[in-house]
């Protein structure tokens, strides 16, 4: 007679359904709110302002996504926050790259006590280094410019640094010594053995550092002016009627289209991301 693993048998049903249930109560929850956005760029005031809550628009206004692009210079501040996006994922993603590296791979002097301070200023918030900076960077006269996020990114992050750290020190030390005995330096094993197949590290760190520049209100609202501003800042402020009130479901249309660069970089990057959550080894 033959036994059946426990582990084999198929889930009862009113388990299954009890599991799709929550799922699916968990995914509405987390999408109600997108839903909510999108739903509510297409309507009028008069519909915004009833209560109770319409979710369909009775006819769906297009012009709110005309409105938001035409109100302000819509596509300028788009282009103020590529660059000042990409400049800074660009600078911080290699030189936390490097940093990481130096610290899994070289035997430094204090190299655990340099590792435990990087990993110590992760404990710091952001707003208590902010005033700080602003007054150093204002008498180095590179406020109203992008200067002070490139010297950002150069700088490095404690979190990337950390995170490739911990990535490069799991790879195998028989790599590297063979490299080595090939006659490759540091610099040259980091660019053709490290990085190659750190895919995944370098799209987690550049999704993080571009979605940080980009989602951030404050910083480019005290270190910047009204022209070479992100478009955060602006659509906090600029879409008002002539009587100063928010004109909400055009901002609403502005924030869809907002959401759509992050939204695109992900989906260009999880590929590579899921190569290396189910990818065990190395390239050869």
């Amino acid at each position: 007679m033959t036994c059946v693993q426990p582990s084999t048998l198929p889930r009862p049903p009113l388990r299954q359904l009890g599991t799709y249930a929550m799922l699916a109560g968990v995914g509405t929850l987390i999408l109600m709110p997108v839903v909510w956005l999108v739903i509510t760029s297409f309507k009028r005031d008069v519909e915004y302002l009833t209560c109770p809550i319409t979710w369909v628009p009775a006819v769906p206004q297009w012009g709110n996504y005309v409105a938001a692009l035409t109100i302000i210079p819509f596509f300028t501040y788009v282009g103020n926050s590529l660059v000042l996006g990409l400049t800074y994922t660009v600078l911080c993603v290699f030189t936390s790259a490097m940093a990481g590296y130096a610290f899994a791979r070289f035997a430094l002097p204090a190299r655990n006590v340099l590792f435990t301070v990087v990993v110590a200023l992760l404990m710091i918030p952001q707003i208590v280094t902010v005033l700080p900076q602003f007054i150093l960077f204002s008498r180095l006269q590179l406020t109203n410019s992008y200067w002070p996020w490139v010297l950002w990114g150069l700088s490095a992050s404690p979190f990337h640094i950390f995170l490739f750290r911990q990535f490069f020190a799991a790879f195998p030390k028989e790599l590297e010594e063979a490299a080595e005995i090939d006659g490759c330096g540091p610099t040259r094993i980091f660019w053709q053995m490290f990085l190659p197949n750190a895919q995944a590290v370098l799209a987690t760190s550049a999704i993080f550092n571009f979605t940080w520049v980009w989602g951030d209100w404050f910083t480019p609202l005290l270190f910047l002016g009204d022209a070479n501003t992100t478009l955060a800042v602006k659509l906090a402020t600029a879409y008002v009627n002539p009587q100063g009130q928010p004109l909400i479901p055009i901002t609403l249309a502005a924030c869809v289209l907002y959401a759509m660069p992050p939204i695109v970089l992900f989906f260009l990057a999880q590929r590579y991301i899921l190569q290396g959550v189910v990818t065990s080894g190395l390239k050869g």
